[in-house]
């Protein structure tokens, strides 16, 4: 037998991380037809209003109405789609060795950058 040490792999199998509760193959996305909003509003010409809402931003929702005395709305998972930002794209910046924008035909090292 020799001293050296000769690398079997790993020792201990690596755990699944689906037990730990990560759902990896499904994408939940909520307000589609799968997984549709759930909104509680006060009254039925509120409820009107929000179908309106949730039809403009073609998403789907179980709306119902709680006409309870001191009842409270909950639409803030609406709120939250209708207020996401609007992804930022920047625009190209030129090279150092094409041709400058300003129209002078130069490189952009040498005229504007």
């Amino acid at each position: 037998m020799s001293d050296k040490f000769f690398f079997k792999g790993r020792q201990a199998i690596r755990e699944n991380h689906v037990k730990f509760g990560y759902e990896t193959n499904a994408i939940s996305k909520s307000g589609s037809k799968k997984y549709p909003l759930t909104l509680v509003v006060t009254s039925e010409k509120r409820r009107q209003e929000v179908e309106a809402l949730v039809a403009k931003a073609h998403l789907y929702a179980d709306i119902s109405v709680d006409s309870r005395e001191g009842a409270v709305e909950s639409i803030s998972e609406l709120t939250l789609h209708l207020n996401k930002s609007e992804t930022v794209t920047l625009d190209k910046v030129p090279g150092r060795n094409d041709p400058c924008s300003c129209g002078s035909e130069k490189k952009y090292k040498k005229c504007c950058g």
